[in-house]
Protein backbone atom coordinates (compact mmCIF):
# COMPACT_ATOMS: atom_id res chain seq x y z
CA UNK A 1 0.00 0.00 0.00
CA UNK A 2 1.09 3.41 -0.75
CA UNK A 3 0.00 7.15 -0.09
CA UNK A 4 0.70 9.40 -2.38
CA UNK A 5 0.42 12.75 -0.06
CA UNK A 6 0.72 15.04 -2.86
CA UNK A 7 -1.92 13.82 -4.75
CA UNK A 8 -3.77 12.58 -1.46
CA UNK A 9 -4.33 9.14 -3.75
CA UNK A 10 -3.84 5.41 -2.59
CA UNK A 11 -2.36 2.62 -4.32
CA UNK A 12 -3.01 -0.69 -3.53
CA UNK A 13 -1.83 -4.18 -4.10
CA UNK A 14 -4.34 -7.06 -2.58
CA UNK A 15 -6.49 -4.15 -0.99
CA UNK A 16 -7.85 -6.93 1.24
CA UNK A 17 -4.39 -8.31 3.04
CA UNK A 18 -3.18 -4.60 3.17
CA UNK A 19 -6.81 -4.06 5.76
CA UNK A 20 -5.91 -7.21 7.54
CA UNK A 21 -3.72 -7.32 10.91
CA UNK A 22 -0.60 -9.17 11.22
CA UNK A 23 2.31 -9.24 13.40
CA UNK A 24 4.59 -6.00 13.11
CA UNK A 25 7.68 -7.53 14.00
CA UNK A 26 11.07 -5.45 13.81
CA UNK A 27 8.44 -2.43 12.30
CA UNK A 28 7.37 -2.43 15.97
CA UNK A 29 10.91 -0.93 17.10
CA UNK A 30 9.73 2.41 15.50
CA UNK A 31 7.02 2.77 17.79
CA UNK A 32 9.35 1.09 20.41
CA UNK A 33 12.25 3.69 19.73
CA UNK A 34 9.41 6.42 20.14
CA UNK A 35 8.41 5.58 23.46
CA UNK A 36 11.66 5.26 25.09
CA UNK A 37 12.60 8.48 24.13
CA UNK A 38 9.52 9.84 25.07
CA UNK A 39 9.79 8.70 28.19
CA UNK A 40 13.61 9.21 28.81
CA UNK A 41 13.94 5.55 29.40
CA UNK A 42 16.21 6.83 26.34
CA UNK A 43 17.59 10.16 26.97
CA UNK A 44 18.77 9.93 22.71
CA UNK A 45 19.93 7.62 19.99
CA UNK A 46 23.07 7.04 21.79
CA UNK A 47 22.12 5.09 25.14
CA UNK A 48 24.19 2.36 25.37
CA UNK A 49 22.90 -1.28 26.16
CA UNK A 50 25.29 -3.55 27.53
CA UNK A 51 25.61 -7.33 25.62
CA UNK A 52 24.71 -9.66 28.05
CA UNK A 53 27.10 -12.35 26.19
CA UNK A 54 24.61 -14.93 24.81
CA UNK A 55 25.65 -15.28 21.11
CA UNK A 56 22.89 -14.92 18.66
CA UNK A 57 24.26 -12.73 15.93
CA UNK A 58 27.40 -11.57 15.37
CA UNK A 59 25.84 -8.20 14.61
CA UNK A 60 24.07 -8.46 17.59
CA UNK A 61 26.66 -9.68 19.95
CA UNK A 62 28.00 -6.89 21.19
CA UNK A 63 27.51 -3.48 23.27
CA UNK A 64 25.40 -0.87 21.12
CA UNK A 65 23.34 2.07 20.69
CA UNK A 66 19.86 2.71 20.18
CA UNK A 67 21.15 4.46 16.33
CA UNK A 68 23.41 1.13 15.96
CA UNK A 69 20.41 -1.44 17.26
CA UNK A 70 18.02 -0.10 15.07
CA UNK A 71 20.46 -0.36 11.91
CA UNK A 72 20.97 -4.30 12.70
CA UNK A 73 17.43 -4.89 14.12
CA UNK A 74 18.92 -6.11 17.64
CA UNK A 75 15.90 -7.92 19.22
CA UNK A 76 17.40 -8.13 22.51
CA UNK A 77 18.64 -4.18 22.59
CA UNK A 78 15.01 -3.75 22.20
CA UNK A 79 13.41 -6.14 24.06
CA UNK A 80 15.40 -5.00 27.22
CA UNK A 81 14.17 -1.23 26.04
CA UNK A 82 10.56 -2.31 26.54
CA UNK A 83 11.00 -3.97 30.03
CA UNK A 84 12.28 -0.68 31.08
CA UNK A 85 9.32 1.43 29.81
CA UNK A 86 7.02 -1.20 31.54
CA UNK A 87 3.80 -2.52 30.72
CA UNK A 88 1.72 0.34 31.81
CA UNK A 89 3.68 3.24 30.04
CA UNK A 90 3.55 0.91 26.95
CA UNK A 91 -0.30 0.16 27.19
CA UNK A 92 -0.77 4.04 27.95
CA UNK A 93 1.03 4.57 24.36
CA UNK A 94 -0.51 1.81 22.63
CA UNK A 95 -3.90 2.79 23.50
CA UNK A 96 -2.84 6.54 23.00
CA UNK A 97 -1.57 6.09 19.42
CA UNK A 98 -3.74 3.50 18.63
CA UNK A 99 -1.58 1.25 17.08
CA UNK A 100 -3.18 -1.70 15.76
CA UNK A 101 -4.99 -3.83 18.23
CA UNK A 102 -3.03 -2.39 21.22
CA UNK A 103 -2.41 -5.47 22.74
CA UNK A 104 0.43 -6.85 24.82
CA UNK A 105 -0.51 -10.01 25.82
CA UNK A 106 1.94 -12.08 28.76
CA UNK A 107 4.78 -10.24 27.90
CA UNK A 108 5.88 -6.74 27.95
CA UNK A 109 9.25 -7.93 25.95
CA UNK A 110 7.62 -10.50 23.55
CA UNK A 111 4.22 -8.87 22.47
CA UNK A 112 5.18 -7.72 19.04
CA UNK A 113 6.81 -11.09 18.33
CA UNK A 114 4.64 -13.25 19.47
CA UNK A 115 1.34 -12.46 17.17
CA UNK A 116 -0.59 -10.59 20.02
CA UNK A 117 0.08 -7.28 19.04
CA UNK A 118 -1.42 -7.33 15.39
CA UNK A 119 -1.38 -4.09 12.77
CA UNK A 120 -2.61 -3.69 9.22
CA UNK A 121 -0.53 -2.49 6.14
CA UNK A 122 -3.23 0.37 5.81
CA UNK A 123 -2.73 1.62 9.63
CA UNK A 124 1.15 1.22 9.24
CA UNK A 125 0.58 3.97 6.28
CA UNK A 126 -1.21 6.36 9.03
CA UNK A 127 1.05 5.84 11.80
CA UNK A 128 4.42 6.62 9.60
CA UNK A 129 2.25 9.73 7.95
CA UNK A 130 1.67 11.07 11.31
CA UNK A 131 5.64 10.32 12.68
CA UNK A 132 6.06 12.18 9.10
CA UNK A 133 3.79 15.52 9.64
CA UNK A 134 4.75 15.18 13.48
CA UNK A 135 0.86 14.46 14.28
CA UNK A 136 1.46 11.61 16.87
CA UNK A 137 1.48 11.80 20.56
CA UNK A 138 5.20 12.30 20.89
CA UNK A 139 7.54 15.45 21.21
CA UNK A 140 8.68 16.36 17.77
CA UNK A 141 12.04 15.93 19.21
CA UNK A 142 11.07 12.18 19.35
CA UNK A 143 9.76 11.89 15.96
CA UNK A 144 12.48 13.61 14.59
CA UNK A 145 15.00 11.21 15.95
CA UNK A 146 13.31 8.67 15.05
CA UNK A 147 13.12 9.55 11.46
CA UNK A 148 16.56 10.13 11.23
CA UNK A 149 17.27 6.98 12.16
CA UNK A 150 14.67 5.18 9.87
CA UNK A 151 16.78 6.78 6.92
CA UNK A 152 18.36 3.93 4.48
CA UNK A 153 19.55 5.86 1.02
CA UNK A 154 19.94 9.27 -0.06
CA UNK A 155 20.84 10.83 -3.41
CA UNK A 156 20.22 13.81 -5.09
CA UNK A 157 17.06 12.38 -6.74
CA UNK A 158 14.79 11.13 -3.18
CA UNK A 159 15.76 10.06 0.40
CA UNK A 160 14.20 6.39 1.54
CA UNK A 161 13.43 6.07 5.04
CA UNK A 162 12.36 2.63 6.25
CA UNK A 163 12.47 -0.51 8.77
CA UNK A 164 12.04 -4.02 7.61
CA UNK A 165 10.09 -6.62 9.90
CA UNK A 166 10.19 -10.24 9.75
CA UNK A 167 8.03 -12.13 12.08
CA UNK A 168 7.13 -16.18 12.59
CA UNK A 169 3.50 -17.41 11.54
CA UNK A 170 2.46 -21.16 11.92
CA UNK A 171 4.12 -22.81 9.01
CA UNK A 172 5.18 -19.65 7.83
CA UNK A 173 7.38 -16.14 7.99
CA UNK A 174 5.96 -13.04 7.08
CA UNK A 175 8.21 -10.01 5.74
CA UNK A 176 7.37 -6.37 6.30
CA UNK A 177 8.96 -3.17 5.26
CA UNK A 178 7.57 0.17 6.01
CA UNK A 179 8.62 3.73 5.33
CA UNK A 180 8.51 6.25 3.38
CA UNK A 181 10.55 8.40 0.35
CA UNK A 182 10.41 11.83 -0.40
CA UNK A 183 10.76 12.71 -4.15
CA UNK A 184 13.33 15.61 -4.37
CA UNK A 185 12.40 18.22 -6.68
CA UNK A 186 14.31 21.29 -8.11
CA UNK A 187 12.27 24.20 -8.76
CA UNK A 188 13.32 27.93 -9.77
CA UNK A 189 11.53 30.20 -7.28
CA UNK A 190 10.62 33.60 -8.75
CA UNK A 191 12.78 36.25 -7.02
CA UNK A 192 10.04 37.94 -5.19
CA UNK A 193 8.73 34.80 -3.87
CA UNK A 194 8.96 33.98 -0.16
CA UNK A 195 10.02 30.69 -0.63
CA UNK A 196 13.57 31.20 -1.17
CA UNK A 197 14.49 27.40 -1.10
CA UNK A 198 14.95 25.91 -4.75
CA UNK A 199 14.03 22.19 -3.78
CA UNK A 200 11.14 20.41 -2.50
CA UNK A 201 10.35 17.08 -0.86
CA UNK A 202 7.10 15.61 -1.87
CA UNK A 203 6.06 12.27 0.78
CA UNK A 204 5.19 8.71 0.12
CA UNK A 205 4.09 7.07 2.54
CA UNK A 206 4.40 2.57 2.26
CA UNK A 207 3.59 -0.15 3.85
CA UNK A 208 4.66 -3.92 2.45
CA UNK A 209 3.99 -7.68 3.91
CA UNK A 210 3.76 -11.29 2.22
CA UNK A 211 4.31 -14.78 3.53
CA UNK A 212 6.47 -17.34 2.50
CA UNK A 213 6.16 -20.66 3.91
CA UNK A 214 8.81 -21.05 6.33
CA UNK A 215 10.89 -23.94 4.37
CA UNK A 216 10.97 -22.12 1.05
CA UNK A 217 14.69 -21.05 0.42
CA UNK A 218 14.22 -20.30 -3.43
CA UNK A 219 14.57 -16.98 -2.81
CA UNK A 220 16.65 -14.21 -0.48
CA UNK A 221 13.41 -12.82 0.34
CA UNK A 222 15.24 -10.17 2.62
CA UNK A 223 16.30 -8.96 -0.37
CA UNK A 224 13.04 -9.40 -2.17
CA UNK A 225 11.58 -7.10 -0.17
CA UNK A 226 13.58 -4.17 -0.82
CA UNK A 227 13.48 -5.07 -4.31
CA UNK A 228 10.31 -5.09 -4.72
CA UNK A 229 9.72 -1.85 -2.61
CA UNK A 230 12.24 -0.06 -5.02
CA UNK A 231 10.22 -1.40 -8.19
CA UNK A 232 6.79 -0.14 -6.75
CA UNK A 233 8.51 3.36 -6.34
CA UNK A 234 10.20 3.13 -9.71
CA UNK A 235 7.29 2.53 -11.54
CA UNK A 236 5.50 4.83 -9.91
CA UNK A 237 8.19 7.46 -11.25
CA UNK A 238 9.22 8.08 -7.05
CA UNK A 239 12.68 7.25 -7.28
CA UNK A 240 14.58 6.26 -10.60
CA UNK A 241 14.00 2.89 -12.13
CA UNK A 242 17.05 0.43 -12.16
Amino acid sequence: MMKDNNHESFHFYNKARCLQRFTPASTFKIFNSLVALETAVAPDEQLVIKWDGVPRKPEWDKDMNMREAFKVSCVPYYQEIARRIGRSQMQFYLDTVKYGNMKIGDSVDKFWLDNSLQISADEQVGFIRSMYFYELPFSERSQRIVRSMMLQEETADYKLYYKTGTGVLPGKHIYWVTGFVEKIVKVKEPAESMNKSDVRMYPYFFSQNFEVPDNDTSQDWFKVRLDIVHKILGDYGVMPKG
